[in-house]
């Protein structure tokens, strides 16, 4: 059996000031395929995603950390049906857009230091979650107990 690794190719691409950084893997062990798509925002005082983000269909994991985006997430991020990790820690969001409940691979959702104050009971669609941290938040208990127990009880969730 012939082993065959095409390793890491970067596309670097440039939109709205803000650059997309596409990995793509692929290691082949006969026909298998591996790849995966990363955008890391983090750390570019953004005070709003750039719409542009919300396109890109194929994005697995979104870090939009350590920035200054307020108010809520936009609702496009329900575009993103293949997201498996979502980091919006870090930031001063006080509401999360219902839509994230759409993201059915969701896996990791990190919400950790905002100032939110609730949140949509939407998120307990999200059976595929493993970690859901919500710590640094100033959110009504009552709503995490209706999310945590449509969650199934394997997720784990930073208070």
């Amino acid at each position: 059996m012939k082993l065959t690794l095409v390793a890491l190719g970067c596309i670097i691409l440039l939109f709205g000031g803000v650059f997309l950084a596409q990995n793509t893997q692929n290691k082949e062990f006969g026909s298998e395929g591996v790849s995966s798509t990363v955008l890391d925002l983090s750390f570019k005082n953004l005070t709003k995603v750039p719409n542009d983000v919300f396109n890109n269909t194929n994005l697995e994991e979104l870090d939009v950390s350590h920035n200054q985006l307020s108010g809520s997430l936009q609702a496009e991020v329900r575009h993103l049906s293949k997201l498996k990790v979502l980091k919006l820690n870090n930031n001063q969001f006080t509401g999360v857009p219902a839509e994230i409940g759409q993201l059915s691979e969701l896996e990791v959702l990190d919400l950790s230091n905002n100032k939110l104050t609730g949140l949509p009971q939407e998120l307990g669609k999200l059976t595929r979650l493993k970690l859901l941290d919500v710590s640094g938040n100033d959110y009504s208990e009552q709503d995490l107990e209706i999310i945590q127990n449509q969650l199934p009880g394997s997720v784990v969730i930073k208070r």
